[in-house]
């Protein structure tokens, strides 16, 4: 059966457009709902390393969608595609859910509209 993934990138911990959100609430609540079969965290996805962190993790699993929470979704999208496509993962199946300048459960309601 083919799973959905959540990875929230906290751009470093340090942008005030997340000063906000308390990740690991969002991810616990997330995953306590069972709406997502996975869920991490990355410090920054855009950077190099958070290519190779989307490529490792993703290679070879079965993975239906891969919801980011983080940046403009349209950003997610030209920043990962290269990482996605050496994973072997469909970049159609990713979905970014922008998350800056809200709130905790802001965030935790934005994300499981998108899922659901």
């Amino acid at each position: 059966m083919a799973k959905k993934g959540l990875l929230f990138c906290v751009c470093l911990g340090t942008c005030p457009s997340f000063k906000d959100i308390n990740e690991y609430e969002v991810l616990n609540a997330i995953r306590k709902e069972k709406l997502v079969d996975w869920v991490g965290i990355h410090p920054q996805l855009c950077a190099e390393d958070g290519d190779e962190y989307l490529k490792n993790l993703l290679k070879g699993v079965d993975v239906e969608k891969l919801f980011v929470a983080g940046c403009d979704p349209h950003m997610q999208k030209k920043m990962f595609k290269d990482a996605l496509k050496e994973s072997g993962f469909n970049p159609d199946n990713h979905i970014g859910i922008e998350i800056r300048n809200m709130k905790t459960e802001e965030v935790i309601e934005k994300i499981k509209k998108a899922i659901q």
